[in-house]
């Protein structure tokens, strides 16, 4: 401190010794046993009870998350080098459980970014990119969850599929509707469909085991079916021999293939998409192979009802930024078949607890 004139420091002495002091702590030349005073405390509802420190039980976890602990801090870990934060001087950096944690939470409740975020002690716009940052996260770390089989996963797809009577199939496949509020700064008329809803179509190809094989995302709802499959990715690989590269099989009726999807009268019959035959006058046998497809093919609308009755954001409709929304549920795809691979199981009861939408 400056040498005194007098008794006491006057007041310009006193600012510049406040000021040094400052300078010196923001500096890292004091050394510091508590967090600065100006910076924000972070607190939350949901978050202190999911803290490990708080004992939270599997169920709590499961309820809030859609996951055990154990599945949690082993994502947490595998995302944690690309969602590490920087220390600042004015506000404490969210952890990646932190980050992780509220992603989760927001998926699985369905909630708006400023309910959520209030009970994880964040800001909306903390929230916001907190939410991309995790999608950013599972897409690059788990990008090979969501793939088309090969080797002895193709096996164990091929060999449940002609247990059901279908040799030789790859796979279900459907679209579903990802309902939105009425986009901003686009043509409402493209995303307005039948049931005077706005929305969002998403393609998707399961197994029997309720795996998602690929998905497609990002049209506007008034598409139909026939001209999001044209426009997949899905549809060229096929074309240019990238799928089904099995050995030929002999199906009934003397029909040959190398591999199929089944999908309903909404699709093209083609060589690798078999429909049913839909007919008003059908023979027995007509009608047999119709029933039989209709049950195996259910497993692609199971996979809807357990996706979206988990990830609760995409059940109903809700305000989204329509840049992202693609990615997001790319993301809760690759979060879907985590959970089968774990053996996560789905409460059925999460499918009635919907409004009258």
């Amino acid at each position: 401190m400056p040498p005194a004139t007098s008794e006491g420091l006057d007041s310009t002495a006193i600012c510049d010794v406040v000021l040094e002091v400052c300078c010196a702590l923001g500096c890292g030349a004091l050394p510091r046993a508590t967090p600065r005073w100006w910076v924000k405390r972070r607190t939350g509802r949901t978050w202190e009870d999911l803290r490990p420190a708080d004992d939270a039980t599997d169920d709590y976890f499961r309820d809030k998350l859609r996951m055990s602990p154990r599945v949690f801090r082993e994502i947490v870990e595998n995302l944690s080098p690309i969602l590490q934060r920087r220390v600042t001087f004015y506000r404490e950096s969210l952890q990646p459980d932190h980050i992780v944690a509220y992603a989760l939470y927001r998926w699985a409740s369905g909630g708006t970014y400023e309910s959520s975020s209030c009970n994880f002690g964040i800001g909306r716009a903390s929230g916001l990119v907190a939410v991309r940052s995790v999608t950013a996260a599972l897409l690059s770390v788990y990008r090979e969850k969501v793939a088309w089989p090969t080797g002895v996963r193709k096996a164990i797809v091929l060999r449940a599929f002609a247990d059901k009577g279908f040799p030789n199939c790859h796979g279900c496949i459907d679209c579903t509707h990802i309902y939105v509020d009425k986009p901003a700064n686009a043509p409402a008329e493209d995303y307005y469909v039948h049931n005077i809803r706005f929305s969002v179509v998403a393609q998707v190809v399961v197994d029997l085991d309720l795996h998602i094989l690929d998905v497609f995302v990002g049209y506007p709802g008034s598409c139909h079916d026939v001209r999001i499959i044209h426009l997949s990715s899905l549809w060229s690989r096929a074309a240019a021999g990238e799928l089904f590269r099995g050995p030929p099989v002999l199906l009934p009726f003397q029909v040959q293939t190398n591999g199929y999807l089944l999908a309903d009268n909404g699709y093209p019959p083609s060589e690798w998409i078999v429909v049913p035959f839909g007919r008003a006058a059908q023979s027995p046998l007509e009608t047999r192979f119709d029933n039989k497809q209709k049950i195996v093919r259910g497993a692609v609308e199971r996979a809807f009802g357990r996706l979206k009755g988990m990830w609760r954001l995409f059940l109903g409709s809700h305000k989204t930024n329509m840049e992202t929304l693609p990615q997001q549920f790319m993301a809760v795809c690759i979060l879907h078949n985590i959970l089968i691979d774990v053996d996560i199981p789905f409460d059925e009861n999460l499918l009635w607890e919907v409004d009258a939408n």
